[in-house]
């Protein structure tokens, strides 16, 4: 095992130096700060050279496990290749030195940028209505609602229950309940697809939407996603795409023609800004054409054509929910998104998909002997793998996970969707290689033939080895020295 990298305290032995003694000398007079306020000792600022420090998190960045180091199967999570060209023009001064205070004649750019990433998203989806300023996919479910529960308010009616499949992402009941609303949960059918008999029996006058996330957390398509929303039209609900998913479809099928009257992008993985550990993320909510006016403001208008074309943000938007954040959305991640969109062209975007697919039916066949399938038929963008075979051989798949980490591989995600058993979910990407895709099966494999003992007490290469995820969870250290 790799030897622990130590903290800069440790580095600095628990010294702490000059800059310990300035702020300790700071008084309530001179910063103008109440007493109460201010430090009774010097904070344990630890002290080391600049060679030590750049050392220190040199060696730390070595140890990272992301895109650009290795196959990251992450799934439901779309962890793929982000183009250098895309993080060169976030970092561009041009987008880092814009600030959202500045008014509408300063900004033209930047408010260019957005209208054309929103004009894009528009002819991506088939909805004329698009709003960039969710921070990200729950917070686009979280406004989608509250625009639903604004449009049937205006209607006269309250339903207060939002109908959600089991195979929906978790977010879905949670920005539900967030919003004020019930939810009620249709089981899907014995193909991973959602049970339209079901679905009947549990729709109501009461009911103010269906949340439906196609492909769904099973890597299956919906193919009755139509009928299923024709079915909540006529009890008078209104029918919501999850399209965090949107990675199996993009280019090849507008989500309007399914039926559907608003949803949700996650810019940060269908355009290629990887988001692991919480950020950075981007969403944007679009809409049928009744729904345009609830969109979260301010929306960015263009008046003019051509070289005469103005960009403003409009706030006269009487029926909209309002804000969801201080400004307008994540804006260096609607740069990255827009640079792919333009970059990759309509013809590339409908192989992305294409190429996502291929991908993980690919993988799929190649470990069906292995690690069956949870469900018969073909997968979309990821494929979910049924691990009870790992509970038969005393193992898990959270030992498989671990083990994958010495192979040189990211963990895939595990233990969801939560009705597969011992759950295993990998979603490639388009972007990665058959040779790295043969690579990972045969390190799945060569594991599955491991003694169990190994695998229980794995991972053995990493600079940290199994941790007690329970104790962690209970009793965690949130200062240090403990």
């Amino acid at each position: 095992m790799i030897a622990e990298e130590p903290l800069l305290f440790e580095l600095a032995r628990g010294k702490a130096g000059d800059y310990a003694g300035v702020i300790k000398g700071l008084d309530s007079a001179a910063s103008g700060l109440p007493a109460d306020a201010l430090r009774s000792g010097p904070p344990p600022i630890p002290e080391i050279s600049e060679l030590d420090a750049v050392r220190h998190f040199t060696r730390l960045s070595r140890r990272n496990a992301g895109v650009d180091t290795q196959f990251y199967p992450l799934g439901s999570c779309t962890m793929k290749y982000n183009p250098r060209i895309n993080e060169d023009l976030a970092a561009s001064p041009a987008v880092t030195g814009v600030h959202p205070l500045w008014g509408p004649e300063m900004i033209q750019g930047a408010l260019a940028v957005l209208w054309e990433t929103a004009r894009r998203l528009s002819e991506i989806s088939g909805f004329p209505g698009v709003s960039l300023q969710p921070a990200a996919g729950a917070q686009s479910e979280l406004g989608s609602l509250m625009m639903i529960r604004r449009y049937h308010q205006d209607r006269g009616r309250d339903p207060r229950t939002v109908v959600v499949p089991d195979t929906s992402h978790g977010t879905n009941p949670a920005s539900a309940a967030l919003c004020g609303l019930k939810v009620s949960q249709v089981p899907s059918g014995p193909d991973g697809l959602l049970d339209l008999e079901g679905l009947r029996r549990v729709l109501s006058s009461d009911t103010a939407a269906l949340m439906v996330t196609n492909p769904n957390t099973l890597g299956m398509f919906e193919t009755g996603m139509a009928k299923a929303a024709r079915i909540a039209h006529d009890a008078g609900a209104l029918v919501y795409l999850d399209g965090a998913n949107m990675n199996a479809q993009v280019g090849v099928m507008r989500p309007v023609e399914s039926g559907a009257d608003i949803m949700h992008f996650n810019l940060h993985k269908t355009f290629s800004t990887p988001h692991g550990s919480g950020g950075p993320g981007a969403g944007a909510i679009a809409c049928i054409r009744e729904l345009e006016p609830y969109l979260p403001k301010p929306i960015v208008e263009r008046t003019g054509t051509g070289d005469g074309s103005a960009y403003r943000l409009q706030y006269d938007r009487p029926k909209s929910v309002g804000r969801l954040g201080a400004f307008h959305g994540n804006f260096a991640v609607v740069v990255r998104a827009l640079a792919y969109l333009l970059r990759t062209g309509s013809d590339g975007l409908a192989d992305v998909a294409r190429h996502a697919v291929l991908n993980a039916n690919y993988v799929r066949v190649l470990l069906a002997g292995t690690l069956p399938p949870a469900y018969p038929g073909p997968s979309m963008h990821e494929v979910v793998l049924n691990g009870k075979v790992l509970k038969e051989r005393g193992t898990s798949a959270l030992d498989l996970a671990k083990r994958l980490l010495d192979h040189g591989f990211h963990a895939p995600t595990i233990y969801f969707p939560h009705i597969v058993p011992e759950a295993v979910m990998i979603e490639p990407t388009e972007t990665e290689s058959p040779a790295t895709l043969d690579a990972f099966v045969s390190a799945v494999k060569a594991i599955m033939d491991e003694d169990p003992a190994v695998l229980g007490t794995a991972p053995h290469e990493t600079p940290v080895g199994r941790l007690d995820e329970v104790k962690a969870a209970r009793e965690p250290v949130l200062r240090w020295p403990a």
